[in-house]
């Protein structure tokens, strides 16, 4: 059993009590049984999680939609446990739907998870977003420091020229100044 899923298991089983279905849905291999349970009525949150997790990590996208709404989640676990399965999954709407969620506004406070998803997926929409939501939060008094710092490490981590300009900006930022230095020095030079 991978760690990932140790946690997951783990954090699970003391919101399951003692239902029968948490053993039955960690022991199973068959994913038919995983998927309906996302689609059956009155499935408890903690069964849904774990049966779009282990979808997802077998990369089946039928988990997809429910991923994606775990990884927008008020409950950073639940996030970051949708993250892992997401990055998995290899389902092809999984970076539009992360830069979705890491450049609205209205749920910029679960915005983490998003925003290190597409670092870990590096794919086409990934700068562009990390951009985005690091402008926004170079604001005065903006109070999503976590948000901002995930976002100054992975334009560094992805190393592209086009964040250069919002990370200069970010070195104003007393909380942000380390890590846009590193960042920085992550960009290859201009040639």
């Amino acid at each position: 059993m991978d760690e990932a899923l140790r946690s997951l298991t783990e954090r699970l089983r003391v919101e399951a009590g003692s239902s029968p279905v948490y053993g039955r849905l960690v022991a199973t291999d068959g994913l038919d049984e995983l998927a309906a349970v996302l689609t059956e009525p009155g499935q408890p949150l903690w069964a849904r999680e774990l049966a779009a997790f282990r979808l997802g990590v077998a990369g089946d996208r039928r988990a997809f939609e429910t991923l994606v709404l775990l990884l927008n989640h008020r409950d950073p676990p639940r996030c970051a446990s949708a993250a892992h399965a997401l990055a998995r999954l290899g389902d092809p709407r999984t970076a539009r739907a992360a830069a979705a969620l890491a450049t609205n506004e209205l749920r910029v406070a679960y915005a983490l998870h998003p925003v290190r998803l597409l670092v870990a997926l590096r794919a086409p929409e990934s700068v562009p977003a990390l951009i985005t939501t690091l402008e926004r939060r170079l604001r005065p008094h903006d109070p999503y420091r976590k948000v901002a710092l995930a976002c100054v490490e992975g334009l560094g981590e992805l190393g592209d020229a086009r964040a250069r300009s919002v990370l200069n900006e970010a070195l104003a930022h007393p909380a942000l100044a380390q890590a846009a230095v590193h960042a920085l020095a992550r960009i290859p030079a201009r040639r």
